[in-house]
C-alpha cells in the first residue's frame, strides 16, 4: 500500500528517554494545528522500557534499532516516514507551542531557506540561547568570556533573539528542514555518531545554498540533558568538533584547533571539570577515544 503523503514528516530518535516522550507527543496536535503530519520515532535500544512505553500510541510509527548514533537514527526515520515536503526533527525531551509548526512551515516556504529553528526556552521559562555561530580558531581558545563574537559560538544576545534572521547553526532540538535540502545533503552525516551532526548539516546546507533561519514566532521548550551526559559523550563532542573543522579547514588550520582544545579542556580540568580529564587523554591518545567515532588511529581525529 503506497504511503499518504503528509506536509511534514516528525522524526524523533529515544534513547532512555521514558520521562520525557509522552510530553513531546502530546503536545504535537496542538503544535501542528491543521498541518498533516506524521511520527516515527526510532529506538536506539533503550534499556528503560521507552518503546514499550510509545507501544500504546497509535499515532506512532516505532523503529526499534541497534544504537548506531544520533544522525543514523535520524536518517533511519526519514527513511520510515511517508512522503513529505518538510521534516521536523524533534529531541524526545522538547515540546512544541500551539501553532509553532505552521509558523516555520511559513518561513521555510521562502525561496533558499531549508532549515528553520524556533525560540526554545529552558524548563524554567528562560530563554535558551540555541543560536551559534560558525567554528573558527578564535572560538576554539576559551574566550567566549569575552563575550566578543570573533571568540564566541553561542549566541548570547537577547536582542538576537528578537527578529527573524539568518543563523550559520542551532542547536538541533528542533529544526524544521525542507525535504528537498534533507534530500540533497543526504542526510546527516553519520559519521559523527553523536554531536556535531547538526552543525554539519546547517554548514554544508549553507555551502549548497540553503540558509538556517531563525524563527522567533514559533516556540519551543526544551528540557535539555534527557539522556545524560557522560565523560565518553563529552568526549565525543569534543573529537567532532575537532573533525569537523578539520573536513572544512583542512588540516594545517586543523592542528591549530586540536592543539587548543587540549589546552581549553585541560583549564576546564583544572578548574574542576572532571569529564574534561577523561577528554585530554583521549585527544592525546586516540586509542582511549569512544569505538563508535572510529577516529582511535591518529592524533588529528578525521
Amino acid at each position: 500500500m503506497t504511503p499518504v503523503p503528509v506536509d511534514v514528516a516528525a522524526v524523533v530518535v529515544t534513547y532512555n528517554s521514558r520521562r520525557h516522550v509522552l510530553a513531546l507527543l502530546d503536545s504535537l496536535p496542538a503544535a501542528f494545528g491543521d498541518v498533516s503530519y506524521s511520527v516515527v520515532v526510532v529506538d536506539n535500544d533503550s534499556v528503560d522500557g521507552t518503546p514499550d512505553l510509545l507501544v500504546s500510541r497509535s499515532e506512532v510509527t516505532i523503529v526499534r534499532s541497534t544504537n548506531d548514533g544520533y544522525a543514523a537514527g535520524i536518517n533511519r526515520a526519514v527513511q520510515a516516514s511517508p512522503p513529505a515536503s518538510a521534516i521536523l526533527i524533534l529531541n524526545p525531551d522538547a515540546t512544541l507551542d500551539p501553532g509553532a509548526v505552521p509558523r516555520m512551515l511559513e518561513t521555510l516556504r521562502r525561496p533558499s531557506v531549508g532549515i528553520v529553528a524556533p525560540c526554545v526556552r529552558e524548563k524554567d521559562g528562560s530563554l535558551s540561547p540555541t543560536l551559534r555561530r560558525g567554528p573558527t580558531l578564535g572560538r576554539a581558545g576559551g574566550l567566549s568570556f569575552t563575550g566578543l563574537p570573533a571568540f564566541t559560538e553561542r549566541i548570547e544576545e537577547v536582542s538576537e533573539y528578537v527578529s527573524e534572521h539568518e543563523v550559520d547553526w542551532a542547536v538541533g532540538a528542533i529544526l524544521l528542514v525542507d525535504g528537498r535540502c534533507f534530500d540533497a545533503l543526504h542526510g546527516f552525516d553519520e559519521s559523527f555518531f553523536l554531536y556535531s551532526e547538526e552543525t554539519d548539516f546547517s554548514l554544508r546546507a549553507r555551502d549548497a545554498g540553503w540558509a538556517t533561519v531563525y524563527s522567533p514566532h514559533a516556540g519551543a521548550m526544551h528540557v535539555g540533558g534527557g539522556s545524560g551526559e557522560s565523560a565518553a559523550t563529552h568526549t565525543m563532542k569534543m573529537v567532532n568538533r575537532i573533525r569537523l573543522y578539520r573536513r572544512r579547514a583542512g588540516d594545517l588550520r586543523a592542528w591549530l584547533y586540536f592543539v587548543m582544545t587540549v589546552l581549553v579542556e585541560l583549564r576546564r580540568a583544572v578548574l574542576g571539570h572532571r569529564k574534561s580529564w577523561s577528554t585530554v587523554r583521549a585527544l592525546l591518545r586516540p586509542s582511549l577515544r569512544p569505538p563508535q567515532l572510529n577516529a582511535s588511529t591518529a592524533i588529528l581525529p578525521r
